[in-house]
């Protein structure tokens, strides 16, 4: 895990400034060993395991996770993977699309057709719409990766369960929040959404997120 980004610190106050809630939330959670926004910097973990997480339950994405890991014998890369059978994956408690999804991933590595160090180059629309191009990735995926493994500042991934809850409860909304509420909420945030959505987030959950 990197440190916190460099941004957290100058967000903090901006959003206390632009916001009562924001400053409620941010004075509330932040004791010194509060875990912030970190990155292990590594996008094929990250894929792999936001692939293997979709539409099971924390729990069950973590058991499966353990075994494919196990499976990877604890260096989960392209090379490694690309060479693990679809037997082999199917036995971790991968879904048939989930298996396509992180074979077809490791070979876009591997032949270059996905490169990673380009992300680095696009504005937050352009990398979400080229993650997305990655089968088993859409929409909160994509800005999921952005937000955790490459701490962009400004990600508000109106798609989020967790975030529409959070909204929910400390503006007094009915769930779902309006979507003019949230729009309005993510110019008022910008351009540090991705600090807003993390105090949000954290509100709802004894633990902070981890990505």
């Amino acid at each position: 895990m990197t440190k916190t980004p460099k941004y957290w610190n100058n967000a903090k106050k901006y959003l206390s400034n632009k916001d009562k809630v924001m400053l409620r939330l941010i004075q509330k959670y932040k004791s010194p060993s509060e875990v912030i926004l970190t990155s292990r910097k590594d996008i094929f973990f990250s894929l792999c395991k936001s692939i293997i997480g979709q539409q099971i339950s924390v729990a069950a994405a973590n058991s499966v996770f353990i075994k494919f890991k196990k499976k990877c014998k604890n260096k989960i890369n392209a090379t490694i993977v690309s060479k693990l059978s679809k037997s082999q994956l199917k036995s971790c408690g991968l879904s048939r699309q989930k298996i396509l999804g992180i074979k077809n991933l490791a070979k876009q590595i591997l032949d270059k057709s996905f490169n990673p160090k380009l992300i680095n180059k696009m504005d937050d629309e352009e990398a979400i719409i080229y993650l997305s191009s990655l089968r088993q990735i859409g929409r909160w995926s994509a800005e999921m990766i952005l937000l955790f493994t490459y701490n962009r500042a400004n990600i508000w991934p109106v798609q989020d369960i967790g975030l529409l809850r959070a909204i929910s409860k400390n503006y007094k909304k009915k769930y779902l929040p309006p979507e003019k509420f949230v729009k309005l909420l993510q110019k008022k945030f910008s351009p540090y959404c991705s600090v807003a959505t993390w105090y949000l987030w954290r509100s709802i959950d004894p633990e902070p997120i981890q990505y």
